[in-house]
């Protein structure tokens, strides 16, 4: 019988714009974090395990106040992400304070994870049915047969967006069996008074459309995808080691497969609406959100 999926929840972004570790601020109305919810829905959904990616800053922090509650509830572990942790024969420059990207985050958790995972941002809110979605594919694959088969989790763009400034989302197209045909980092999408733009850097905006597919980083993987990480960010690092803001994301790596023909990857779609917190302006919003979902009757009381 196959395991079940395991959930790689990415814990150690530096918060930079939001001002502080977003990913144990509490937000429910019971106290409950952004990732609280998401490991509830992944539970229910049918994930049997819990991997995070955190950094070291924050490991005291992060075990008292998000690993400790799940011990009973979830088989949970972590894996720690830092600047020096990078491939043989590389080595971080000094003046390097930016992290290397999602894909290096990912790469982390190489030997930790050997069946099929799913793959979260910490400080993002999908909703249940995005989770549900992603287990019911996962589980319908073969670990020995489907090793080059990945998914997502599209979202409309106008389910993303900030209103308190501009996101960073992962543009997708799609073909007419619902396989991504590839993937596009927009990094300054914002709502303006024509609708939905990107800006480029020299200012100029290119309009999307309300209904564009994006990925907001849940993604489904068979474990080859760590051989193909290694690979890829190794390349990456041979340009731009010394690139003092260059990250290397996870929507490029798949990209990059899918156009070499190592990967197909399906769209799930789902009308789900998602939130979380890129601005510490974005705050109140999201904790009315929980507050709502809690009223409706989505969510318990108590979580755990």
């Amino acid at each position: 019988m196959q395991q079940k999926p395991t959930l790689l929840v990415l814990a150690a972004g530096m918060g930079s714009r939001y001002g502080g570790v977003k990913q144990i601020d509490k937000l429910g109305p019971n106290g409950e974090t952004i990732i609280d919810y998401s490991i509830y829905d992944a539970l229910r959904a049918g994930f049997g395990r819990v991997v995070f990616v955190i950094r070291k800053s924050i490991e005291d922090d992060f075990k008292e106040v998000i690993f400790n509650k799940y011990k009973g509830h979830a088989e949970v572990d972590y894996v720690l992400q830092e600047l020096e942790f990078l491939p043989e024969g590389f080595k971080c420059p000094a003046e390097r304070i930016k992290p290397w990207g999602t894909a290096h985050a990912i790469l982390m958790a190489k030997g930790k994870i050997n069946g099929f995972f799913a793959v979260i941002n910490g400080d993002d809110f999908y909703g249940a049915h995005a989770f549900q979605t992603m287990a019911e594919y996962l589980n319908s694959l073969s670990i020995e047969n489907d090793s080059d088969m990945y998914s997502m989790v599209a979202y409309r763009l106008s389910h993303t967006l900030s209103e308190n400034g501009s996101v960073s989302r992962g543009v997708c197209q799609a073909d007419a069996d619902g396989f991504l045909t590839g993937v596009r980092e927009y990094t300054k999408i914002s709502r303006t008074e024509d609708g939905i733009a990107h800006t480029n850097d020299d200012g100029s905006r290119v309009p999307l459309d309300a209904d564009t597919l994006v990925s907001m980083n849940f993604w489904g993987f068979h474990p080859s995808l760590f051989d193909h990480i290694e690979r890829i960010f190794k390349e990456f690092l041979k340009e731009n080691l010394n690139q003092s803001k260059a990250e290397c994301y996870i929507p490029s790596v798949v990209d990059e497969l899918i156009r070499s023909g190592q990967a197909r990857v399906k769209v799930l779609k789902t009308d789900a609406e998602w939130f979380g917190i890129t601005y510490q302006e974005d705050r109140p919003g999201v904790v009315r959100s929980f507050r709502n979902l809690y009223k409706e009757g989505v969510y318990p009381e108590h979580l755990w």
